[in-house]
């Protein structure tokens, strides 16, 4: 509602002002209501704000989305989309929200709330009918923005990410870039003076390739029948409302305009929760209101008369004394106040508009004592500790390619705020079978955390000084914020992530892992990529048993099959996976729109989002590693097609088809895929499945997971109740262990090299029993802090010494296996995390088999230096070259099949 309520309001009470125009005819021509003048023969230049246009550029709603997404029909659209934009002389910038904002975080919230509850009426929409749902409920697949950056990419369209304020940015690009017009859906973009406002909805491609169109909003036609002067669009703007001063906080005001004669004042008598009026009740009430203010300008007066209903009176800010208000910052081009309108949210900018929202938002709040019972932000945020410090250079680089649309926004989100929100995702929410999304990748974020801030390399430097100083070693705990809504757990608060290091080798800082340019610096960026998603095996590199474009795809795969104490893919769902990633159908959309799927599977959707989810972490992945698989193979289209896979996974398991079914009768694709299916499987074991971990229900529950963490922290006893405490003192030199539930979890300050006069045996500190082990790394909201007498919750994460791990609540994350002596590191395998036991898996392979080969990886491993620009595509696989009939990866000639097949069903 708000102002995000004008769009539609325009469209339905002000006609005359949607023109419906062809971007082609536009190019050649004038634009329609005005706009900047071109000089002959120079392009249209577009900005698209791709926030507002994903399932247009995704191919329009269509109804296979929910199987998973359809990625070579999206590819082949967005062929078909750029190779219009070149021959009518149309000039495109895609700008993706990469912008954390966490002022607009309770909009998010509310976002995942809605989505939320579209994803169980998805799910039981499919349950109980077994059809796709209708496109109401569309719901972006997973990584669908990244998809589509990826092929734009390709494409080369122009592409950038916000940083900071997204709907700021945009503005400032459109107004300094020299852009003709913006296409976008956003009532802020209406409301601010841009040459062009064309609609993202509306935009359409025709089936031919040769006509693409939208609609033009006249904003002066709109001002002409709100029968409203522009120049008072901004005190219009704040009063609707928006992220800073909310619907609620307004509410009373928006009564107010209607009076008690109006039809609906009854309602609010009624109602015992807050309601709000309808949206164009309110518009048109405000649009009186804003008409009759005898001076705009007057802040002071406003700010008073709106909130004159309220129950109490304060003093208000009064504008700059010399009347000219709040210094402008040149944010947006440094376009004067008078003649040029800002947005309402344009806080940095502190232009005249922002001083109406700050006086609205910043006095009035505790002056509506009927909303006191709904909090306006709905969302509670928590403090974490510091985070290490970064390379400059390495900041520099990071936020240069998260700018130009090459690095995953996660990624500078991680390093410069310690915080990342992950979307809702399909998932049956009363399934105990499958596994949230959010907690089966956690454990691959929490690795790749540590390779940002380089943990590893600090740990070895804590261990290093405490055995110079004889004493046990202070590492500096990690932590990450993840905002998340899944099954069991609201967006309304952040899950604290530890961040984890590889125990079993030693990660490059971030520095060389990203800049390094010898070879040893590639094998490791592969290597550490392998790590974070628990793939390090002779095979997942050996290119005749995966090949290259499949490698993400096998990776998912067998990390999928960690998760403890359940199955999530069965053996013929993983075949199927398998052998839909090797089918020619893949790369025929046309053909995949004809298939059809009778009683669409549930579990089919969520396997698919699952997947997805995991693709989406596994790219993440790979850029925090420094890349090194190239961006051409990491893209979903060159092995997995979510229709495709629902046709095998119904064949697999309803048909009971055999592998040879699977693989269309094709003995050589059977073969294929049982080579990826025993590579997926190397080394693991599903013989003995454990238990899986409780979660804490009462303090006294959180004490065995204190051993869990690396190092062992001091033990506490608990309230109430008494506890022997191990003795740790008399630690020798050599070393200790801390032993809990029979499990090794801990070592310090051990030395490889031999003592020089009979060295101590290393010391073994046990407690607990068998099978008492817990998981590590995650920490909930409250945090539990370790005081003296015992343990008590805490609202916010406290900067604690180093030696005193925060514990963890929650049972999402990796549990805590033997760690090896000094002599067995040296020829032990790097499984990631330290992890050998997983799922009941046990990676039993010989060591001598994985160190023998590390000169065969060596030579295996030629991945292209992090971050260059001069990568080749492949076309050694008839994958690659399907997707390249017709010369290189990036051009547009190789996608005329297809987005031949993609216009054809385009509505």
């Amino acid at each position: 509602m708000g102002v995000q309520g004008l769009q539609e309001y325009i469209e339905k009470h002000c006609p005359s002002a949607v023109v419906p125009v062809e971007l082609q005819k536009l190019a050649r021509g004038s634009i329609v209501g005005g706009g900047q003048q071109r000089p002959p023969q120079s392009p249209l230049r577009l900005l698209v704000d791709a926030e507002n246009c994903l399932h247009r550029l995704y191919g329009g709603f269509y109804t296979d989305w929910v199987s998973g997404g359809q990625w070579n029909h999206m590819l082949g659209y967005l062929a078909a989309l750029s190779k219009a934009c070149f021959h009518g002389n149309i000039e495109l910038l895609v700008c993706f929200n990469g912008a954390l904002e966490k002022g607009r975080l309770h909009e998010w919230v509310k976002r995942q709330v809605n989505e939320r509850q579209t994803a169980q009426q998805i799910i039981s929409h499919v349950q109980n009918k077994g059809t796709p749902p209708p496109k109401v409920w569309f719901l972006p697949p997973v990584c669908m923005a990244h998809c589509i950056r990826l092929a734009l990419l390709r494409f080369r369209v122009g592409v950038v990410q916000s940083v900071e304020d997204h709907h700021l940015e945009v503005i400032a690009m459109c107004r300094e870039g020299g852009f003709h017009g913006l296409v976008a859906y956003d009532s802020d973009y209406a409301l601010c003076n841009i040459p062009c406002y064309f609609s993202a909805h509306a935009l359409k491609l025709s089936r031919n390739g040769k006509s693409l169109t939208t609609s033009q909003y006249l904003m002066h036609e709109v001002a002409r029948q709100l029968d409203l002067n522009p120049n008072r669009f901004v005190v219009f703007a704040s009063l609707l409302g928006n992220h800073i001063l909310s619907d609620e906080d307004l509410a009373a005001f928006h009564w107010s305009l209607l009076g008690t004669e109006h039809p609906l004042a009854s309602l609010k008598v009624r109602a015992h929760q807050l309601v709000l009026p309808p949206c164009d009740v309110v518009i048109k009430a405000v649009v009186d209101y804003v008409r009759n203010i005898p001076d705009v300008t007057d802040l002071e007066a406003i700010a008073k008369d709106i909130f004159k209903h309220s129950q109490a009176q304060h003093s208000y800010p009064a504008p700059d004394p010399a009347g000219k208000g709040p210094p402008q910052r040149n944010s947006i081009g440094g376009v004067p106040r008078e003649g040029k309108h800002a947005l309402l949210y344009e806080r940095a900018s502190r232009n005249t508009f922002l001083s109406v929202t700050d006086t609205l938002h910043t006095d009035f709040r505790a002056q509506i004592p009927s909303l006191l019972s709904m909090p306006t932000r709905n969302h509670m945020d928590v403090t974490i500790p510091a985070l290490p410090a970064v390379a400059p250079e390495v900041l520099r680089v990071a936020q240069h390619r998260h700018q130009k649309g090459l690095m995953y926004p996660y990624i500078y989100h991680t390093l410069t705020k310690g915080e990342i929100k992950l979307s809702v995702t399909i998932e049956d929410e009363t399934n105990k079978d499958l596994p949230s999304a959010v907690q089966l990748f956690r454990p691959i974020r929490q690795c790749v955390y540590g390779v940002l801030f380089s943990l590893a390399e600090a740990r070895k430097k804590a261990e290093r000084l405490a055995m110079r100083k004889n004493c046990l070693p202070e590492y500096t705990h990690v932590i990450v914020k993840e905002w998340a809504a899944y099954k069991g757990k609201s967006p309304h608060t952040p899950e604290l992530v530890e961040a984890l290091s590889f125990r079993e080798w030693t990660c490059p800082n971030l520095k060389k892992l990203w800049l390094g340019k010898a070879v040893e610096d590639k094998n490791r960026r592969m290597r550490a990529f392998l790590a974070c998603m628990r793939s390090d095996t002779p095979a997942m590199l050996n290119p005749a048993c995966v090949p290259t474009p499949l490698l993400v795809l096998c990776c998912v795969l067998r990390f999928m099959l960690h998760w403890p104490g359940v199955r999530i893919l069965r053996r013929n769902e993983l075949d199927a996976f398998l052998a839909q990633a090797l089918s020619p159908k893949l790369y025929e959309p046309d053909q995949l729109q004809e298939l059809k799927i009778d009683n669409l599977d549930p579990r089919g959707i969520q396997l698919a989002a699952l997947f997805m989810s995991g693709v989406d972490m596994a790219l993440f992945a790979n850029d925090a590693c420094g890349q090194p698989i190239p961006w051409e193979h990491c893209c979903p289209w060159m092995y997995f097609d979510g229709k495709l896979l629902q046709s095998k996974l119904i064949r697999a398991t309803r048909d009971k088809g055999q592998l040879i079914d699977l693989c269309d009768g094709q003995a050589e694709l059977a073969a294929k895929v049982e080579k990826m299916r025993q590579s997926i499987l190397e080394g693991l074991n599903f013989s003995r499945p454990p238990p899986f971990p409780p979660s804490p229900t009462s303090l006294d529950a959180f004490l065995p997971l204190a051993g869990s963490f690396y190092p062992p922290p001091p033990m506490m006893p608990p309230q109430g109740r008494g506890m022997v405490v191990p003795r740790l003192d008399g630690i020798s030199s050599q070393g200790g262990k801390l032993e809990i539930a029979g499990t090794v979890v801990g070592q310090w300050a051990w030395n490889s090299t031999p003592p020089r006069r009979g060295g101590f045996p290393v010391q073994v500190v046990s407690v607990g029993g068998p099978n008492r082990g817990r998981p590590r790394g995650v920490i909930s909201t409250p945090v539990i802090r370790t005081v003296r007498g015992g343990q008590v919750p805490h609202a916010s994460v406290q900067e604690s010494p180093p030696h005193k791990p925060l514990l963890t609540t929650n049972h999402d994350a990796a549990k805590e296996t033997k760690m090896p002596g000094p002599e067995e590191r040296k020829s032990s395998p790097a499984p990631c995390c330290g992890l050998t036991t997983e799922n009941g898996v046990e990676d039993n392979e010989e060591p001598d088999q994985l160190n023998g080969q590390e000169e065969e990886r060596g030579a295996l491993i030629q991945p292209e230096s992090a971050f260059s620009n001069d990568y080749k595509t492949s076309h050694s696989t008839p994958h690659l070259n399907a997707l390249n009939k017709g010369g290189g990866g990036g051009g547009l000639r190789g996608e005329e099949g297809l987005e031949a097949a993609v216009l054809n069903t385009e509505e």
